[in-house]
């Protein structure tokens, strides 16, 4: 699985949601200055998270967005899911994606074998890392000290 740029975008937008779940809502330009991610971007990421129930949006002034549900009932496997589709490294290990892969008989494909392990190691972690986790991490991090750069040449 390779997060894209959207992917990814999506994520850190639903951890500013979930740090900020108690708001009534909040606006794209908040969301987009937390996280710098380009405003009209965000957008089109919030649009299709929002046909996917994963946040809300209120309209006018005063309007935004938040999340649909609780940050502990999003799993980031399902945000990936929506937003990437399959989670699977190669379409022939996916349980929701599954297509016939080229090999001559995928029963005894020594690659497809691997790719399922890997499969079920990035499903095993997305399914259990919620956006309360996200924030909970989140927020540890912002505690720990700067480390200092190393730069070799």
């Amino acid at each position: 699985m390779r997060l894209s740029l959207r992917g990814e975008y999506a994520l850190r937008a639903m951890l500013v949601l979930g740090l900020n779940y108690e708001q009534p809502v909040l606006r794209i330009q908040t969301i987009s200055d937390h996280q710098n991610i380009p405003k009209r971007f965000l957008e089109q990421i919030l649009n299709d998270l929002k046909s996917g129930g994963f946040v809300q949006s209120k309209r006018g002034m005063a309007g935004g967005y938040r999340l649909a549900k609780r940050p502990e009932q999003i799993t980031v496997a399902a945000i990936v899911r929506h937003i990437e589709g399959a989670l699977a490294p190669v379409s022939c290990v996916s349980e929701k994606f599954y297509e016939k892969c080229s090999c001559p008989d995928e029963s005894r494909c020594a690659i497809r074998s691997v790719m399922k392990e890997v499969r079920e190691a990035i499903v095993g972690i997305t399914e259990r890392v919620t956006v309360a986790e996200l924030c909970l991490r989140s927020k540890k991090l912002q505690d720990e000290p700067l480390s200092a750069l190393d730069f070799v040449i």
